[in-house]
């Protein structure tokens, strides 16, 4: 039923005259979670003012009650939720068997096309806010910038850069050596005082949060192994300079003495963490530091060594083994209380195939509201945004997706999103 028409008058009296004057939408919501982990609601009415939420009222409402020019959006057979988020993106890629001859042909300004392409794909697909951590840092921070300007349409995106040691995952491979000489990153660093240099560096050409490789990787075409490589004097550098400056710090690690020596340094999450031991576990819970698990990646990686033929003889070794690894180590730090912030690692997978990283973490044991909380709270509190973002609450972005049905019933639904909206603005409605 419709609210008392009073209780609402006395709600808007209440806001300056200029407010009067905003652009208003009313979302007529089925089912609603605004806040995972807490009650559904039924039949409620979403008020958006501008871009951000501005009420979430029972009933539904008519634009009489709020604006005359208000937009009323027919949800009622949905379940609405705020905007998915994934903590581990590389805009920029897709892993194929192509690969090497994208990295000679394609320009930079290649590469940023390719990204609009890939960022789009991600915001129909329900992501309002990826966090990158990886990739050309220059045109991923212009791509950042001109999302937030209107320019182009993608995701919210909090852009890393990259620091690694020489020889170490994130450095170059695979080339002869005058293509590694051109592509050599400057923040390519040996000790901790030139670490400390390359985290300033990173920072001051725009990066928002600092991405550490404090083990081997999969995907480095080298048989270096996913042992640790950054020492921990270096680690341990690196976080205080990026946290000096105010930013936080991913560490990729996949043997269980890099998680540790990241988390001993204060990292702020660890991505994949797919050999975490007991002492992992301890610490991750004693710093309070997110699990980031990326188990998409190891799926995907896992079934292209048995189906395809572009992998060299170290990257499929070294595919076979993590890939298979990855699900046991999640479950034991999910049934342990480790703090889990959703990502995919997607580039590694296909963009806008996100929502999968949602159907492994089912499979391995994850209860489907947990899911949605690290895919909305605890990925917020990650990045910093926990007062805009992550649930639908009164002053916090209109971020809000719908779809046919109840992910907290069957967790694939959150693959059949139908309906976005991002910063107040609607970007996918399939009737």
């Amino acid at each position: 039923m419709p609210i008392n028409n009073k209780k609402l008058l006395a709600l808007f009296a209440l806001m300056p005259l200029s407010t009067m004057a905003a652009d208003y939408k009313i979302l007529h919501a089925g089912k609603v979670l605004p806040v995972p982990g807490k009650t559904v609601l039924s039949q409620q009415s979403i008020v958006i003012k501008d871009n951000q939420i501005d009420a979430i009222l029972p009933g539904y409402i008519t634009k009489s009650e709020v604006d005359k020019d208000a937009e009323v959006i027919d949800l009622k057979d949905k379940f609405i939720m705020p905007g998915l988020m994934d903590m581990h993106v590389h805009i920029q890629f897709e892993l194929g068997p192509n690969n090497d001859s994208e990295t000679l042909k394609l320009s930079a300004e290649d590469v940023a096309m390719r990204s609009v392409y890939f960022a789009e794909k991600t915001l129909q697909s329900g992501f309002t806010t990826v966090r990158d951590l990886g990739a050309n840092p220059q045109p991923l921070y212009a791509l950042r910038d001109g999302i937030n300007k209107g320019w182009v349409e993608g995701p919210r995106i909090v852009a890393s850069g990259g620091v690694s040691v020489t020889g170490g995952h994130g450095d170059v491979d695979g080339m002869r050596h005058d293509l590694l000489e051109k592509y050599t990153s400057k923040t390519i660093c040996d000790g901790p005082y030139d670490c400390r240099g390359a985290t300033r560096n990173a920072i001051k050409y725009g990066a928002d949060v600092i991405k550490i490789t404090s083990t081997g990787g999969v995907l480095s075409d080298t048989n270096t192994g996913t042992g640790q490589q950054m020492a921990d004097d270096e680690i341990k550098e690196i976080v205080d300079a990026a946290h000096a400056l105010g930013r936080k710090v991913a560490s990729h690690a996949h043997a269980a003495a890099g998680i540790n020596a990241a988390l001993r340094a204060g990292v702020d999450s660890i991505e994949h963490g797919s050999y975490a031991d007991e002492d992992s576990i301890q610490l991750f819970k004693y710093s309070g530091a997110y699990l980031v698990p990326t188990l998409l990646a190891g799926d995907t990686v896992l079934k292209m060594a048995e189906t395809s033929d572009f992998m060299s003889d170290a990257i499929r070794a070294k595919a076979r083994r993590v890939g298979a690894d990855m699900i046991a180590n999640f479950s034991r730090a999910y049934e342990n209380g480790v703090n889990i912030a959703f990502g995919t690692d997607s580039g590694v997978s296909s963009h806008g195939n996100n929502a999968y990283e949602a159907v492994l973490m089912y499979n391995a044991g994850m209860a489907p509201m947990d899911i949605l909380k690290s895919a909305t709270i605890n990925a917020a509190d990650l990045i910093d945004k926990s007062s805009q973002l992550g649930t639908l609450e009164q002053g916090k972005f209109a971020d809000i997706i719908a779809m046919d049905d109840n992910p907290l019933k069957d967790i694939s639904a959150l693959q059949r999103v139908s309906f976005v909206m991002k910063d107040g603005k609607v970007f996918k409605h399939n009737l």
